[in-house]
């Protein structure tokens, strides 16, 4: 109707300029209190004491040698994923087949594992079971940035889906050519010692490999003309093209960094942690990696103390399972609460809403 008025809605949304660093802090740490209140109710609800299930928790993951090894162990392929998806995000190429690549990756170090265990000495294999999960994880992620670069697919989508044919080869693997002779079960054979990582501190040696990461992802995000390349291309593709850069080779670069990253934590865990090979190896970490990454802003130190506090919680909901017989349905209700929380604070640091009749020029 030409007569009719526009209605303002009743809240819109609209993005900050900017927050100062210290109120931003408090949001998320206002965030975390609420978290922690309503997983408190939770636990109320069931019937405990919410500070006594807490303080179980944080106990149950570090307060014991084999409890803080085990929330080590959580950490290394969470960080090391992170890190694989940090400079794809940054170019604003958004790699959800991080599950995939890791599982490329332990697939081709499983190969060697299985048949070049008594063909090559112990730190010959472990290199050549490393660079064979990197290649396989890097031409994993090459993949959708080919179509990305050439085509112009979507890359969510596509990644996404690529993790779903890669567990059909695992699964394949481990039904027929590598199933255990011995088992009954379809189940890969454990690796011999030789394959399998040496520890340090009662932890297998990845947690080294994976802090090193960090500082070299650090100074190749920041200090690098590579990294310089993916920030550009990320804020804005026409921008890159007319400063003179080849958009379709630098996407296609950064895939090959971010799947080999991600094939290399594939090694890590078939080789340190589980010692073979199952449908349950990259474990969603590909996914909670990406909480982890967004979290952290894609700065390689946060994400250091974040993927560290998220294993605290994945060990720690193991054992307040078994003390306080919480089902494990509720302990990761318990898990997820913290982690909504967490995660909605970004929304009110980096946007504000805006009520009908008030002006935009207020914080």
């Amino acid at each position: 109707m030409s007569g009719a008025v526009h209605q303002e809605p009743l809240v819109r949304i609209a993005k900050r300029d900017s927050m100062p660093r210290g109120k931003a802090w408090g949001v998320r740490g206002l965030s975390l209190l609420l978290a922690l209140a309503a997983g408190g109710l939770l636990v109320l609800v069931l019937g405990h004491n919410p500070l006594a299930v807490y303080g179980d928790l944080v106990k149950g993951a570090l307060f014991t040698k084999v409890a803080l090894r085990e929330t080590v162990k959580i950490t290394i392929p969470l960080l090391g994923t992170a890190l694989a998806i940090a400079p794809a995000f940054k170019m604003k190429f958004w790699n959800i087949g991080a599950e995939g690549q890791i599982m490329a990756g332990a697939i081709a170090s499983t190969y060697f594992a299985l048949f070049w265990a008594d063909r090559l000495p112990g730190a010959a294999l472990l290199m050549v079971m490393a660079l064979a999960a990197i290649a396989a994880g890097a031409l994993w992620g090459l993949l959708p940035a080919v179509f990305k670069a050439k085509w112009g697919t979507n890359e969510t989508l596509f990644t996404l889906m690529l993790n779903y044919i890669i567990l059909g080869v695992e699964k394949y693997f481990q039904n027929g050519p590598w199933k255990a002779p011995t088992s009954s079960f379809p189940k890969i054979a454990m690796f011999a010692p030789a394959a399998q990582l040496p520890k340090v501190f009662g932890v297998h040696i990845g947690w080294i490999i994976v802090l090193a990461a960090t500082v070299l992802m650090f100074l190749y995000l920041r200090y690098s003309k590579q990294g310089y390349e993916i920030y550009v291309v990320g804020e804005s593709e026409a921008t890159a093209r007319y400063a003179g850069m080849n958009v379709p080779k630098i996407i296609m670069r950064t895939m090959l960094l971010s799947g080999g990253l991600a094939g290399l934590m594939g090694f890590l865990t078939v080789s340190g942690a589980d010692g073979t090979l199952t449908e349950n190896t990259a474990g969603g970490v590909g996914f909670t990696a990406i909480t982890v990454a967004w979290l952290a802003k894609l700065n390689p130190f946060a994400m250091v103390a974040i993927a560290f506090g998220l294993a605290i919680l994945q060990k720690g909901s193991n054992t307040i399972q078994t003390n306080f017989k919480i089902p494990a349905s509720a302990s990761e209700v318990l898990t997820g609460i913290l982690l909504f929380f967490m995660l909605g604070c970004e929304f009110f640091i980096n946007y504000r809403l805006i009520f009908r009749g008030k002006g935009e020029n207020r914080g």
